[in-house]
């Protein structure tokens, strides 16, 4: 799950999370998220072309945008999210990540922005929801996507060989 970025960038998040092991891609509207619009079209083609050229079987879902608020609303607590806070209490992800169970996994990357305080209070609030650190740097949203998603991959994926 991702705030829509600019033009460029929001491809660029496509392509890496097609290419990293997605399954379904969903874009959120947040308080801060730059634009409410996605061109699905575009986005689709992005996601099919990264499969194509890695090899992936699986093409990901596109979703249509959301709000945050609202897929919170319907959320199925049996998934858990890992929500990218640079705010996070645990400082070292390998070790927040390490103590999550097995199970369907969702991501969440802010927007430019970041996250509103009460977009974030509601997400601490949820015993479904895991706050992970991407370290000491702020990060480029299209960057913390891929770093994210390549901590989850590694600790709780299937980059993990047991």
């Amino acid at each position: 799950m991702f705030a829509p970025l600019k033009r460029g960038r929001l491809d660029y998040i496509v392509q890496k999370a097609t290419e990293l092991g997605a399954s379904y891609i969903q874009p959120v509207q947040t308080r801060y998220t730059n634009s409410s619009k996605i061109k699905a079209d575009r986005l689709q083609a992005n996601i099919v072309e990264a499969a194509e050229q890695c090899g992936v079987l699986s093409v990901p879902e596109l979703g249509n945008i959301e709000k945050i608020s609202s897929l919170l609303d319907t959320w199925d607590p049996a998934r858990r999210i890992i929500f990218c806070d640079e705010n996070a209490t645990i400082s070292n992800p390998i070790l927040a990540l390490s103590n999550i169970a097995p199970g369907p996994l969702a991501l969440l990357i802010g927007p430019e922005g970041g996250f509103a305080d009460e977009e974030r209070d509601r997400l601490m609030k949820l015993g479904f929801v895991t706050a992970i650190s991407l370290g000491p740097r702020i990060l480029r949203a299209d960057t913390a996507g891929v770093a994210a998603m390549s901590l989850v991959q590694a600790v709780c994926g299937d980059w993990t060989t047991d």
